[in-house]
């Protein structure tokens, strides 16, 4: 790495794997609090930043420090004791396994290393079996227990298990949720958490479900949009990208599925509270579709703009627009709920108008490829309209990479190149369990699955050659995988309904 001596950085790796180092090596001893046979570890060493959904990188442009889950790759895995997070770096990784049901690590040496409780405190080297590592095993463990662990067979509950403590660790107490654990990755982005929200939400995480969407709450803009991503203190935006009004469907529809699965005790105080921005975020979405019905051209999940509307800001709106006016009607708001419900209905008429006709590819005006996005068109999100069945296949078909993933789109302009995105992958198997298809859905969500790292995380991509690449663990993947096992284990997960 540009900048880090290459005697300093083996010595940090070599530390954190178990490897004996001179005394000293380090920096200054760990301090009163650290235990008899623990070594503390204090990387911090000026990196580049990376880049998330592949452009972040430019975006930012700048420099800055970075704690060692930065260095010369993206995080493998997370160390976390619920208030803090700590990447691991792949050197730290390889050999190592985390103690089941937790965040804690077992290094190749088998020395445990974990973050203390209570604190933001450097990753500390343990004994097997130290008392305060147990301590945090039990918690983490009885975690897990209080909600569902989905899957049906061993291996994929290991995965679900293993994706909730990583979107655990992920999640901040003010309810900001990381898209990942590396700088570029380090922010809350609205989609990524709203999916967060509704896998806590159907897997009986109900505080931290909810807890997201306070957050979601708290950093809308006045005028009912989002920020394309926020820091993860909330103070605003870490770059002047251009807000995605995607956001304005993905929160209302993960508040709508929170709704649905949220004790009965409390919910209507809850989601009165959630209300104001449902609103305003509803409207917004509402206003922003033009004399024929669609939204305008905008910024998606692509994080790359299109000279027209786009199937991935139609879908997410849609949806959202259903779940706004079905939770204006639980809220006892029926003029909420009539307008909502007539915008739905013209979008939904439009695209049933522009984008059928195209197999629900990209752009609606018949210039651009296949696009994952199709998948927003299915259940959970959307009721499934016609043509639906035979777009996915088509859509598959024609994404579909030798290494056996799908690349996000394939417009001969896009960037994504052999790499296959385990989001992309992971939509078609939650749209084929949501229409009657679940030995597909099933398919394809095992290839997810499979691609976990050597810590079990799931990745953001699958290279080539069918390797884990990118940051692991990816919030949205975590999140995607959860919801899809939930719906293989059935019944079906609820889709927001399209009223007249």
């Amino acid at each position: 790495m540009p900048g880090v001596p290459l005697g300093r950085w083996a010595l940090v790796t070599a530390a954190l794997a178990g490897i004996a180092v001179p005394s000293g090596a380090l920096g200054p001893p760990a301090g009163p609090r650290a235990a008899r046979h623990a070594d503390v570890v204090r990387p911090a060493l000026p990196v580049p930043q990376t880049g998330h959904h592949q452009h972040a990188a430019a975006a930012e442009g700048r420099g800055g420090h970075a704690s060692l889950s930065a260095l010369a790759a993206p995080t493998a895995g997370l160390l976390s004791n619920t208030t803090a997070t700590e990447g691991v770096a792949p050197a730290v990784a390889r050999g190592a396994r985390y103690v089941e049901g937790s965040n804690v690590l077992r290094l190749a040496s088998g020395r445990w290393m974990y973050l203390a409780d209570g604190r933001p405190a450097p990753a500390v080297v343990v004994a097997p079996g130290h008392p305060a590592a147990l301590r945090q095993i039990e918690e983490s463990r009885a975690w897990l227990a209080s909600g569902r662990v989905p899957g049906r067979t061993p291996a994929r509950r290991a995965a679900a298990g293993r994706a909730l403590l990583a979107m655990r660790a992920l999640l901040r107490p003010n309810g900001a949720l990381a898209a990942g654990w590396s700088d570029g990755w380090k922010y809350s982005w609205p989609r990524d958490a709203s999916f967060a929200s509704a896998a806590f939400a159907h897997t009986g995480h109900d505080p931290e479900a909810y807890r997201i969407l306070r957050y979601s709450a708290a950093t809308q803009r006045p005028d009912g949009s989002w920020e394309a991503r926020t820091k993860l203190d909330g103070s605003g935006p870490p770059d002047g990208r251009h807000r995605q009004l995607d956001a304005n469907g993905w929160v209302p529809w993960a508040a709508w599925q929170w709704y649905r699965t949220a004790p009965a005790a409390g919910r209507r105080a809850r989601l009165d509270a959630l209300y104001p921005m449902v609103r305003k975020a509803a409207d917004h979405a509402a206003g922003s579709l033009r004399a024929d019905g669609l939204p305008p051209a905008s910024p998606d999940y692509w994080e790359l703009a299109t000279a027209t509307p786009n199937i991935g800001t139609a879908a997410p709106l849609l949806a959202g627009l259903n779940a706004a006016a079905d939770l204006a009607r639980e809220a006892h708001h029926p003029e909420d709920a009539a307008r909502w419900a007539r915008a739905a209905a013209r979008l939904s008429d439009a695209v049933s108008a522009r984008f059928l006709p195209l197999g629900y590819r990209r752009t609606a005006d018949g210039r651009s490829g296949h696009d994952s996005a199709v998948a927003f068109m299915a259940p959970p999100f959307n009721a499934a309209p016609a043509g639906l069945p035979r777009a996915l296949d088509a859509a598959y078909r024609a994404l579909l990479l030798p290494n056996g993933g799908l690349t996000p789109g394939n417009d001969p302009s896009a960037p994504w190149g052999g790499t296959a995105w385990t989001p992309s992958t992971a939509f078609f198997a939650l749209a084929w369990a949501g229409t009657g298809r679940p030995a597909r859905a099933g398919r394809v969500l095992d290839w997810v699955l499979a691609k976990r790292n050597v810590l079990g995380e799931l990745p953001e991509k699958v290279d080539a050659d069918g390797r884990p690449a990118s940051v692991a663990p990816l919030a949205w993947t975590g999140s995607l995988a959860l919801l899809a096992l939930v719906a293989l284990d059935g019944p079906p997960l609820p889709t927001p309904p399209l009223r007249p």
